[in-house]
Parts: structure tokens; C-alpha cells; sequence
């Protein structure tokens, strides 16, 4: 079986036949994956095998017909699929957030739209392990952990906000310990009437509140969003508060722990995104191998070859590994996070659009995995925090940085 063409006056061809064959027929593998424990070990083959044999089957469902896959996200759940950056005593796994972004990835090499929502659930657990208030970190923790209550995190409105994109859409007045809060939130995912979502609302000029809310909450309703062109099995329907009570119970973060709450949870945030573009990524190598069983002696002229990818997508996730750690202790700079969120969306574009163009017209065909996963990879660079908002904060950290360099 030829991969790879013998050199040639093309500068592509110039690569040597058993360079091609070695990261074709073997996709990159991960040192920090092969020595972690053997419970990190059978956590990924579990995830591997419930992939396998319970979502791929659904894969052109969730993105043809809008399908939403409760039943194997409860599965997940159930094997520790959102738990690996959690302590045991709420449930989880203890094996660190970057066993959780391979999760993710795993997941994400099958299905983009529940990597997400992968993303999503682990996500709202991540808050809640951090959330200042013990009452509300106990109620709901071990559930979300579990996969036993689904979640969605609506926080996308908020972080924009407080990057200066736009005004903040909820608002709440205080009630005795609690809140009175009205507004609308467009697009929250991995929400229903059995549901938690978790979102913020300012609070006037105190500040900010961040809450838990069930989506069965009087005055609160759930109404479905127009049509999208992808990630539409994520069940991701407009929120919509009429004066709903918040118990203090329910809340995680109040005005004067809001500031430092954000400041603690926003490196795991926007870090464990980065799960959804690996495994994009990662199937996107897959395209690009089996298509080369045939087409390799054309495919070879293309600018983005899969040892590029390879290559830039391994140094991008050594690095993630060694940020994770960092996330998880409260010491990693935002800046590193930010850089590797844009780098990570910026190889998840390059990597599904030279997947379709090896694939060729058959990428085309709507039951090809390849125009799936480019519409999937620009939902990574468009999710919040988006490309352009990632650039804009970097861009802001910077000067603030130099400003001060030159005032010094």
C-alpha cells in the first residue's frame, strides 16, 4: 500500500516515504497519555469502546437531524467521562483537567456537537468545584460529575461583557438572601426542562452574581433558536427570565467574590474548549490518511500535508499539557491560555480544510465526515471566547503590558 509518493520535483514529494508511512499509519500518540496511570488508561478505552459502539452509530443523526444524545451522555457520565478534573469526594476521578481535555478529544474525534456538549458538562462541574459557596458546590457537584443531572453553561453573554463586546443580558435585584432576575440569553447548550444551567446577571452597581438554575424553574422558559448549519444535536435553545427567584443556595459567586470566582475559573474555561478542536483535528488526520490509500500522488501538491498537521498539532498539545496543571492550581498567565485557545482554533480550521481537500468531491457528499467536521472546526473558532474575541483580549493584555513596561 502506497501512502506516500518517492521524491519528486515537488517540494511536498521531498519527504521521505518512511517519515509519510510512520504518521500515517500510526496517528500521533501522546508520551503524557502512555505513562499516565493504568485508571487514566482504562478511563480512555472505556470512553474509546462507549464511542465507538453508542455514538458513532448517531454521528449523521446529531448533525443531520438535530438529534440529541441524552442516553449516551448519561453513559459518559456514568464511566467518569466529566469527572477526570474532579476530587473524589464530589464524585469525580482526580486525574487531572488535561485527562479531561482527551476526553473531550476522544469524543470529539467521532462528533463534534457532543465533544461540546463533553465540554459543556464538565464545564458547569468546573464551576461548581470552584464556586465559592459549599451548599451549592454539594448539591450539585456530584450529580453534574456524574453525568447524573446534564448541564449547560451559559456564560458566554458574561465573558463577552466583561471583554467589552457587548452589555450584559441579565439583570437581578436583591430579595432577602436572594435574587429577582429578569433578561434573555439567545444560545445556551445541553439545557432542558430536566436540565442545570449555570449563567450569570449584574447586579447593579454591586457587581455580578454567577447562579445555578433548573430549567423547570417558575418564570423561566426554554424556546428553541433558529435553525443552524451544525451543532444543532446540541440542544442549544434561548433562555428567557421573568422575575425567576434565585436562593442564595443556588448561587455561586456573589458580587464580592464574583471578580476573583471568574478570575480562578477562566483558565479551565477556555483551556478545556481546546478538547473539541484536538479531536477535530484528530479525525481530520484520519480523512487525510485513508484518503492518501488512493489519491496520494495528487494529494501531495497540496500546501497543508498531515506530518504539517501532525507535527503543529503535537507541539500545541504538549503544550496544553503543560498548562493544565497550571489551570488547575490558580497559577497559570491568561495570556499563555489565551495563545494556545487561538492557536488551538487556528489548527482546527487548517486542519479540517485540508482534510476536504484531500478527501476531494467526495468531502463533499454530505454522509462524508470531512465537510462536517470544517463546519465543526469554524464552530471552534466562533464559540465563545471566539477568534476574533481571543485576539482582541490578547491584544489588550499586551498593550496594558507594555504600557506599564514603559511607565516603569
Amino acid at each position: 500500500m502506497q501512502l506516500c509518493q518517492q521524491p519528486g520535483p515537488n517540494p511536498h514529494q521531498s519527504r521521505t516515504a518512511a517519515f509519510c508511512l510512520s504518521l500515517y499509519l500510526y496517528p500521533p500518540v501522546r508520551n503524557t497519555v502512555v505513562s499516565q496511570t493504568t485508571r487514566t488508561t482504562t478511563l480512555i478505552e472505556s470512553v474509546a469502546a462507549l464511542v465507538k459502539t453508542e455514538l458513532a452509530p448517531l454521528t449523521n443523526a446529531i448533525d443531520q437531524e438535530g438529534l440529541y444524545p441524552a442516553d449516551f451522555l448519561h453513559k459518559l457520565g456514568a464511566l467518569g467521562g466529566f469527572a477526570s478534573a474532579i476530587p473524589k469526594a464530589y464524585g469525580g476521578l482526580e486525574l487531572g483537567l488535561d485527562s479531561q481535555i482527551d476526553i473531550t478529544s476522544l469524543v470529539g474525534r467521532e462528533c463534534g456537537s457532543t465533544a461540546f456538549l463533553t465540554w459543556c458538562q464538565s464545564t458547569c462541574a468546573w464551576y461548581l468545584l470552584h464556586a465559592p459557596n459549599e451548599t451549592v458546590r454539594a448539591r450539585y457537584l456530584p450529580q453534574v460529575a456524574q453525568g447524573k443531572l446534564l448541564a449547560g453553561t451559559g456564560m458566554s453573554n458574561t465573558v463577552k461583557h466583561l471583554a467589552g463586546i457587548e452589555k450584559i443580558h441579565l439583570s437581578a435585584v436583591r430579595e432577602g438572601d436572594g435574587y429577582i432576575v429578569s433578561g434573555s440569553l439567545p444560545w445556551v447548550s445541553n439545557i432542558g426542562k430536566d436540565h442545570l444551567a449555570i449563567v450569570a446577571a449584574s447586579v447593579g452597581e454591586e457587581g455580578y452574581i454567577m447562579f445555578a438554575v433548573r430549567g423547570d424553574t417558575e418564570g423561566l422558559s426554554l424556546n428553541p433558536c433558529p435553525e443552524f448549519s451544525g451543532l444543532e444535536g446540541t440542544q442549544t435553545l434561548n433562555m428567557r427570565f421573568r422575575n425567576v427567584r434565585i436562593q442564595a443556595d443556588d448561587v455561586l459567586a456573589q458580587p464580592d467574590q464574583f471578580k476573583s470566582f471568574i478570575a480562578r475559573i477562566k483558565a479551565g474555561f477556555v483551556l478545556g474548549q481546546l478538547g473539541m478542536g484536538f479531536g477535530i483535528i484528530e479525525g481530520s488526520l484520519k480523512t487525510i490518511r485513508e484518503s492518501n490509500v488512493t489519491t496520494s500522488h495528487v494529494n501531495v501538491y497540496l500546501d497543508e500535508q498531515g506530518e504539517d498537521i501532525a507535527t503543529k498539532f503535537e507541539a500545541l498539545r504538549n503544550q496544553v499539557s503543560s498548562l493544565a496543571p497550571q489551570a488547575e492550581n490558580g497559577t497559570a498567565l491568561i495570556l499563555d491560555i489565551l495563545r494556545a485557545r487561538a492557536n488551538g482554533s487556528e489548527a482546527t480550521l487548517a486542519a479540517a480544510q485540508s482534510a476536504l481537500l484531500h478527501a476531494g468531491a467526495k468531502g463533499y457528499l454530505m454522509r462524508h465526515p470531512a465537510q462536517r467536521r470544517l463546519r465543526e472546526a469554524i464552530f471552534v473558532a466562533i464559540v465563545t471566547p471566539a477568534l476574533k474575541h481571543l485576539r482582541k483580549e490578547i491584544h489588550d493584555i499586551e498593550q496594558a503590558q507594555q504600557a506599564k513596561a514603559e511607565a516603569a
